[in-house]
């Protein structure tokens, strides 16, 4: 990670900046980086934990916005079978973290790029990893949610503004002197599935089928609405997106468990695929369950 006592990095899209006196440096840190900016390693424990927060696995690809050593790409490949690569500004971190992914033996499966972090192409990613400002964080969170849903993003200290995180974690490490020292929080996010809309859906059930239109608002992965059953029209409360999944229920007569439908599905373009669960307890019984996008709506950015 890299910190700079001034803002204006950022706009030349230099990775990792963020305001740290210069004498909070050790001397080695201060002789780091590329000009004003400074080099401060994300400690191996914190990089430990972001990886296991986005369940990282063989069957991933890791793009880690400001490379540093190496340490997180190289941790993806050896610990956690990934592989990907990382990208940053300076040609001495850049040759360090190569030389880190060598020694670790898994050069063929972490790469590292000279490149602006905001000009990245993203959409390999599986996983994404930032050590940014939360301005910088911010800047980048409409390339972010425009990723496959599904896509895990995990950061270490700082936020993406209005998105709230899907997970925190807060993490005891005495040798951090930076942020809040002592103190490192984690933060991982599920790019939602845009469901903001008109949804039509219909599932039967025996010999009969009951139609269900949804009309759901969306701010991030907090979707709520409406469901209109016949001529009634209810309220859905606020549920969440969890990538490319969806789960709510609703109540075709307020409090009569009788009339609970349970959804569960799979957001795929403009079709959900899934299945509704009708009644409760012993009673309850489950049906294939789909539903066909019609509108679509905006959601927040």
């Amino acid at each position: 990670m890299k910190q700079s006592k001034w803002l204006q990095q950022a706009a030349t899209g230099l990775a990792l900046t963020l305001v740290l006196p210069l004498c909070a440096l050790s001397a080695e840190d201060k002789e780091r980086g590329v000009g004003d900016v400074v080099y401060v390693p994300t400690p191996q424990i914190v990089v430990d934990e972001m990886l296991k927060m986005a369940k990282a696995g063989p069957q991933d690809f890791i793009i880690d916005l400001g490379s540093g050593d190496g340490r997180m790409v190289v941790t993806a490949a050896k610990k956690f079978g990934a592989r990907g690569f990382g990208v940053d500004l300076s040609d001495d971190l850049l040759a360090e973290a190569r030389a880190n992914a060598k020694a670790a033996g898994v050069a063929d499966r972490a790469e590292f790029r000279k490149q602006n972090l905001f000009e990245t192409e993203l959409g390999q990613a599986t996983i994404l990893s930032t050590y940014l400002l939360p301005e910088m964080n911010e800047k980048l969170r409409p390339k972010i949610l425009a990723l496959p849903p599904g896509t895990r993003v995990v950061a270490h200290d700082y936020h993406m503004g209005a998105w709230l995180p899907d997970e925190t974690k807060t993490l005891s490490v005495p040798e951090k002197i930076v942020g809040t020292p002592g103190i490192s929080y984690t933060y991982l996010w599920l790019v939602p599935a845009k469901v903001a809309g008109r949804w039509q859906s219909e599932f039967k059930h025996g010999a009969s089928s009951t139609a269900i239109e949804f009309d759901f608002t969306q701010t991030f992965q907090v979707v709520s609405g409406t469901a209109k059953i016949g001529t009634q029209t209810v309220k859905l409360p606020d549920n969440r997106v969890a990538g490319d999944q969806i789960a709510f229920t609703v109540f075709a007569k307020q409090g009569d468990n009788t009339s609970r439908h349970e959804f569960r599905g799979t957001v795929k373009d403009d079709a959900i695929i899934g299945t509704v669960a009708v009644g409760s307890g012993t009673a309850q019984t489950q049906y294939p369950w789909s539903a066909k996008l019609v509108a679509r709506a905006g959601a927040a950015k």
